[in-house]
């Protein structure tokens, strides 16, 4: 039996996107970004959702077991590296604008 977390992935996925864009919106509105890697970082997180986006999608939509499982694993493995990055995003973003 096939693992359903590519069912829960990509809709999480998705929204997650929309925070970083959102982030990265605001970082270049606010002229925030001039001394500060925190929009490259962002980025790249986004990045991160995407492919997870794409290969969970791609995991729903196979028919071989085979390679299910091997998409679901690394949209898995990517989402995991997303959601730590943007902890790490959101710690970075209150220590900014907490000790201003």
């Amino acid at each position: 039996m096939a693992n359903k977390t590519s069912q829960h992935i990509l809709p999480t996925a998705s929204n997650l996107l929309g925070f970083c864009l959102i982030v990265i919106t605001s970082l270049h509105i606010s002229s925030a970004t001039v001394n500060s890697i925190l929009d490259e970082f962002t980025s790249i997180v986004a990045l991160l959702l995407c492919l997870s986006v794409i290969l969970s999608f791609a995991s729903i939509k196979s028919e071989n077991k085979k390679w299910t499982h091997r998409l679901e694993l690394i949209a898995e493995i990517l989402f995991g590296t997303a959601i730590t990055g943007i902890g790490i995003i959101v710690l970075v973003l209150l220590k900014k604008f907490w000790l201003q």
